[in-house]
């Protein structure tokens, strides 16, 4: 019955795209004053998920788990941003890493809000509230 809730697997890629590049924020920040230091950031979700790579399946700890694979096959390939460095060679702005750090709050937020609301309609659709 429930076999392909596409729904689910986008809002856990959105969440987990945003965990990614957060991680990445928090890096680049942290090496803000290493000599030689070059920004990373990854693609935003909309360009991954327009090229073609779809969410294979959530990760499950159990097999007995709601389509129960584990992996992803999203691409969050990892880019270098090697311009605009400083004479140490520290390519890293901690206004614009700022700036990416309130943009993946927002899409986490975004992808929880759609998780929230898509298992509010599913409670709904199945009678329980």
């Amino acid at each position: 019955m429930f076999t392909e809730l596409n729904v689910f697997k986008i809002a856990y890629s959105m969440a987990t795209h945003a965990g990614k590049r957060q991680a990445l924020v928090s890096q680049n920040i942290a090496n803000a004053d290493t000599p030689g230091y070059h920004a990373k950031d990854i693609k935003p979700f909309k360009e991954v998920f327009a090229a073609g790579a779809r969410p294979n399946s959530m990760i499950a700890t159990r097999g007995s788990h709601l389509n129960g694979n584990a992996g992803s096959q999203m691409d969050w390939a990892v880019n270098s941003d090697e311009t605009g460095s400083d004479p140490n060679g520290n390519s890293v702005s901690v206004e614009a890493e700022l700036l990416k750090g309130v943009d993946t709050e927002r899409q986490h937020k975004r992808a929880m809000a759609i998780y929230k609301s898509s298992m509010n309609i599913l409670r709904a659709s199945l009678g329980k509230t």
